[in-house]
């Protein structure tokens, strides 16, 4: 505190601007700052070149639409009127291949995989499985560790292999993308969790219990790793936002949320439009993860503006790094990621055509001197 008053931090790293805590930059009707709106002031990435007038506006319409965000007590929503229906290929007796026994696991996996339950437990995303139910699938977890953080993965193979498969079509992101021409004003949204914001139909759960040394478990919400987890995210999403996409100011893919409009005043009605829909759908946004209305953003892989469209270099070198491929699988995985800026590369189908034909079950792999210079 000084003689000018006290000071908030919006955003961070290129994106952090000091406010004065005046009336002007806060919301009008509100007379002490709540834990949500300081959560807001603390962590939202707001374009810094908005004016003071332009970021107060967006101020108050957070902070009246704070229901749209996830909190700590309330981390994700369940979302209201789509619940996940599963259909396997095959009926009883299953093969072994769909009740497997739990994976061994170090000391360590052990500690993290028991936090990880009693986390989940905790947030009614599982429940235990009773000693007198039956039990007919089972999938086993691992603990994946990366930069020293754990985290809880089911080996849902087998069962995405007896899934029936929902074949909803998925954005093109490059034709997304490219309704943002002319556009000044972008605001990025990420669902928090998205697919534990899912609630299991009663009839599905019983494919999606997971087995432990803790025990077998049942997925209340929908896992990561399922087959049609996606498909069935994207067309609930397009079907609750119909209107608004129909209107090519909105783009959605799976749980990505990107506003844009040429006007600010425009910007904040479309913003609002979005934060009620997403309230009344019980769905809930990930705050950190937000970035309110600026020129130029990165989305969705790419660097976006209302003239251009580039590549983020982290990608780039994301796949600069990768080692050569030693199988076809290795390969395949490694098509996937540099294909995602196929139209940035110039004749990309004629350069990699010998690392496609590599991938066919008729061709024996070997790389050769000719794909290590492609």
């Amino acid at each position: 505190m000084n003689d000018e008053g006290t000071y908030f931090r919006i955003g961070s790293n290129t994106t952090k601007h000091a406010f004065k805590k005046q009336n002007k930059m806060m919301p009008s009707t509100v007379s002490s700052v709540t834990p949500f709106e300081k959560e807001v002031l603390d962590t939202s990435k707001i374009n810094s070149e908005l004016s003071d007038q332009q970021k107060r506006a967006l101020l108050d319409l957070l902070f009246k639409n704070g229901k749209a965000f996830a909190t700590v007590n309330e981390p994700f929503g369940a979302i209201k009127g789509h619940e996940v229906k599963m259909t396997l290929t095959i009926e009883r007796p299953y093969p072994p291949a769909l009740r497997k026994a739990p994976y061994p696991a170090s000391p360590r996996s052990r500690e993290a995989l028991e936090e990880h339950i009693h986390n989940l437990l905790k947030l009614e995303v599982i429940r235990k499985v009773g000693a007198n139910e039956n039990v007919d699938i089972t999938t086993p977890v691992i603990i994946a560790w990366h930069n020293g953080k754990s985290r809880l993965v089911g080996d849902f193979r087998a069962l995405n292999t007896y899934t029936t498969p929902d074949r909803y079509p998925m954005p093109k992101i490059m034709e997304s993308l490219s309704k943002l021409h002319k556009a000044k004003y972008i605001t990025c949204m990420d669902v928090l969790k998205g697919f534990h914001q899912n609630v299991i139909h009663k009839d599905s759960r019983q494919y999606l219990r997971i087995v432990c040394h803790l025990g077998v478990y049942e997925y209340l919400r929908m896992p990561f790793g399922i087959k049609n987890a996606p498909s069935h995210f994207q067309r609930m999403m397009d079907l609750e936002f119909t209107n608004e996409l129909s209107q090519l100011w909105l783009i959605i893919y799976i749980d990505d949320i990107i506003v844009f409009s040429d006007s600010w005043e425009e910007h904040l009605v479309r913003l609002e439009t979005i934060l009620k829909k997403i309230t009344k759908m019980n769905m809930k946004i990930s705050l950190s993860k937000c970035q309110f209305g600026f020129s130029e953003l990165k989305a969705l892989g790419h660097i976006v503006n209302g003239l251009s469209l580039g590549i983020d270099k982290h990608r780039v070198a994301a796949v600069l790094l990768k080692p050569i491929p030693q199988n076809v699988k290795e390969l395949q995985m490694f098509l996937g990621f540099a294909g995602y800026y196929r139209l940035h590369i110039k004749d990309f189908g004629g350069m990699a055509s010998s690392l496609y034909k590599m991938c066919s079950p008729s061709v024996v792999f070997e790389m050769t001197i000719e794909s290590k210079i492609i």
